[in-house]
């Protein structure tokens, strides 16, 4: 940034800032030895919160509770749920641990960085190496990463949402303190650094840019609602188990048994550590591709997009921008200078001034005064000796006689921009329209590249019904040529000046609305807003300052890794590379999460139905119960523990919803839960009093009967996936069938867990039970064959 002269500035100031080189490098040395840097803060999570995460949870707590009971007063064999939780808090902290350290990575690449003054040259610097006294320029989109006083300032004004919780922009003039965490909205300035390290908000810079931003996705909605129906079923069936025991005045080792036997089973106690190992593995994958997960739920949150809006520029079209022709007023010809002086006068330079600087090089001058470039005014101006020069959009700016060729340009695609000149100097606060009377220049026409492969990527988006609604600042008829371009049904184009504040019409507008051009940042948040009142599900894909707002309020953000500080450092995810074509693939990621963990979600129900039934029929009758602790803990791993860790992770295919999860879990769960329960009590009494067997024999007929049960879920809730997935899924039930196998044969674990040795009459037993039990479950829909679900059950899907 040049050390422009503004109508802003102080004659003090003014001269302070054109004198002033900065700190030399000397300077600098020696305030970064006296540790006087910026500290910033970890880019993600930190250990501590991932450890705290995984092991301090509602269900590790239940169950660290039993388990000390269980040590304390009954057999220490029947804690062996301990393990479990220890494995499974174990593997989430390693593999959120490893997701940590591949986004910490990653975010390197897009972290905020400081543009200063040093040794009288413009430097670009990590955000910890900024120290006390140092110059920060600041532009439109910039992070503020130190606390400051202003020393010059045009048209500055920052958002401080995160500061001060107001969400309007806040102006700052010269001789005003601003503080690190603000972002430049509007605006340029220099400002003398005051206060860095634990001494200002620069340390928590990272972690509170995204702090009001976490939005739950449905997944987490659902299974958070799923979770408080499990744990009040925990705490109701907890107490009615313990009265019953209390009453019937059963022995206190057996007592401790019985309820660890029954409460511990309702528990789900790995669901949670593999939806967050779900999303930790998600994120790394993503990261290979270039896209920073800056929270862990936005992949599976991207699948449940039903509406995306989308900025032009830099998404649909390349960032980058080419003058491909002026047009003239007169035949005079003063427009080439006049662009000269925009582009190398102006302090802020954007893509535009950037490919006009390119097409027209000028010698750059302090401009004795200036209006840099705002979104929400759409035009710009500088003041120098020669006169004051303004560009913006037509309509804004006057065209005079060249609106048909303004038309026509825009109608082709292209961005159209107009420039006049004025006689007047420029005001000190600067209006929302420039003055009447300018002298129209000419046009300034330029072009966009299309995105590679960005026609591919809006036809699978329409093919997965997720409806595109195009939000530029550019006119509305060159968006909508874009539009069509890439293959996005124009059905309406809407200028956004008219967008409607009765909440009624604006809700209609929003709904109908394909294409909405010359639309303010405050627009596109109001459309945002207006399409998530109607009930829609709304990413945000943007990269500007302009696009902030509505960033800030879509239920999943997405910005571009070329974007400003402020975009990115808002958004959920970003896309490094800026590859448009990545999102499918992000689509695919998510929903393959949506798919497996609704599968798992499912069996681990389905114990916890199973336990509930246990409860309610044998647990509270004068027989002994049919199944130890440990027989639990050992089922549990075989059939739900070491197959759901795989098929969470595991590619996966076919229908998918995130609408009515709970309702789906519950469909397959409780019937299953109450068949298997229903086969394991029928096999456990009739061993006992039918066949006279003993406790310990009749206990492994029921666990027999559990296990071939559990195993033959598994493989019914994977018959709908591909033919490789059900194949490798009957593969792993086979190896854990043959795992029980010789856990019943090896005399160690025979002892261990309390088995018996199999006879003729417990082999026939267990089989037929066994049989029946499956029999009656693939009645109820959980067949092999079909590779379907129960018919209720695909009503949800």
């Amino acid at each position: 940034m040049s050390p422009a002269i503004t109508s802003e500035a102080t004659p003090a100031a003014t001269a302070e800032v054109a004198m002033a080189q900065g700190l030399s490098s000397s300077e600098v040395s020696q305030r970064l030895a006296s540790a006087g840097a910026a500290r910033g803060r970890p880019t993600s999570r930190s250990y501590l919160s991932i450890v705290r995460a995984n092991v301090l949870t509602v269900f590790n707590l239940i169950l660290a509770g039993f388990g000390a009971v269980t040590l304390i007063f009954g057999d220490v064999r029947d804690a062996l749920f301990l393990g479990i939780i220890v494995a499974n808090s174990g593997i989430g902290i390693f593999q959120e641990a490893r997701a940590k350290r591949a986004l910490d990575r990653l975010s390197l690449l897009v972290a905020p960085r400081a543009t200063v003054r040093r040794d009288g040259e413009r430097r670009e610097v990590a955000v910890d190496q900024v120290v006390l006294d140092d110059l920060l320029l600041l532009a439109p989109g910039d992070q503020v990463v130190a606390d400051g006083a202003v020393l010059q300032a045009s048209d500055l004004r920052l958002d401080e949402s995160i500061l001060t919780g107001e969400s309007e922009p806040a102006e700052r003039t010269v001789g005003e303190q601003i503080h690190s965490g603000a972002f430049v909205v509007d605006g340029t300035a220099v400002v003398r650094v005051t206060a860095v390290g634990e001494r200002s908000f620069a340390a928590a810079i990272t972690g509170e840019a995204r702090s009001f931003r976490h939005p739950r996705s449905p997944l987490e909605h659902a299974v958070n609602r799923l979770l408080y129906l499990l744990v009040t079923l925990v705490f109701a069936l907890g107490i009615l188990l313990g009265y019953a025991l209390y009453h019937r005045h059963v022995a206190t080792h057996t007592a401790v048994a019985t309820a660890t036997a029954g409460v511990v089973t309702l528990v789900p106690e790995g669901l949670m550590v593999l939806v967050s190992l779900t999303y930790a593995a998600a994120a790394v994958r993503m990261s290979r591709r270039g896209v920073l997960a800056q929270q862990l739920n936005a992949i599976e949150s991207l699948a449940s997009v039903d509406t995306l809006c989308i900025d032009k520029t830099g998404t649909l079209t390349e960032g980058a921008l080419r003058v491909i022709e002026i047009v003239p007023v007169a035949a005079d010809d003063e427009l080439p200078d006049a662009l000269r002086i925009l582009a190398a006068c102006s302090s802020t330079q954007n893509l535009t001034l950037q490919a006009i600087a390119a097409a027209y090089p000028g010698v750059s001058q302090v401009p004795l005064a200036e209006v840099p470039f705002a979104s929400r005014r759409r035009w710009s101006a500088v003041q120098v000796k020669e006169g004051t020069f303004y560009l913006g959009a037509p309509g804004r700016v006057p065209i005079g006689i060249q609106g048909p060729i303004v038309e026509r340009r825009q109608q082709e695609g292209r961005r159209v921009l107009a420039v006049a000149r004025g006689t007047e100097p420029l005001a000190a606060s600067p209006p929302e329209l420039p003055p009447a009377e300018l002298q129209p220049l000419g046009l300034v026409v330029l072009a966009e590249q299309l995105r590679p492969n960005v026609r591919d990527t809006i036809a699978f988006l329409r093919e997965q019904n997720v409806e595109i609604k195009v939000l530029s600042g550019d006119a509305p008829a060159t968006v909508a040529a874009i539009a069509r371009d890439v293959g996005i049904p124009v059905d309406r184009v809407s200028d956004g000046e008219a967008i409607p504040e009765d909440p009624g019409a604006l809700h209609e507008f929003a709904a109908h609305a394909t294409v909405v051009g010359r639309i303010s940042p405050q627009g596109k948040r109001t459309i945002v807003q207006a399409l998530q009142d109607q009930g829609r599900y709304v990413a945000m894909i943007g990269d500007g300052v302009n696009d902030v707002p509505a960033l800030k309020s879509a239920r999943l953000a997405i910005a571009q890794g070329s974007g400003t500080q402020m975009a990115r450092s808002v958004s959920d995810l970003v896309l490094i590379s800026g590859d448009f074509a990545t999102i499918p693939k992000l689509v695919a990621e998510g929903r393959r999460a949506l798919r497996n963990l609704q599968r798992v979600a499912k069996l681990y129900v389905t114990k916890s139905a199973f336990a509930a039934f246990m409860i309610l029929t044998i647990g509270i009758s004068s027989d002994a119960y049919p199944l130890l602790p440990r027989h639990l803990s050992l089922a549990a791993s075989l059939t739900i523990g070491i197959p759901t860790f795989f098929l969470a992770l595991a590619p996966s295919s076919g229908p998918w919803s995130p609408v009515g999860f709970v309702q789906a879990v519950a469909r397959f769960a409780v019937p299953a839960g109450f068949v298997t329960g229903t086969g394991v009590v029928a096999s456990y009494l009739f061993a006992l009093h039918d066949l006279n067997l003993s406790v310990p024999d009749s206990r492994t007929v029921a666990l027999t009967t559990l296990v071939a049960n559990g195993l033959y879920l598994v493989m019914a809730l994977e018959a709908g996936g591909s033919r490789r997935r059900s194949t490798l899924v009957a593969g792993m039930c086979a190896v854990m069938a043959g795992v029980y196998v010789l856990a019943l044969l090896l005399p160690v674990t025979q002892s261990f867990f309390e088995l018996t040795a199999q006879n003729a009459v417990m082999i026939v037993t267990s089989v037929v039970a066994a049989g029946i039990s499956i029999g009656a479950l693939a009645l109820c829909g959980f067949t092999l064959s079909t590779g379907k679900a129960p018919a209720t059950e695909q009503q949800l899907s």
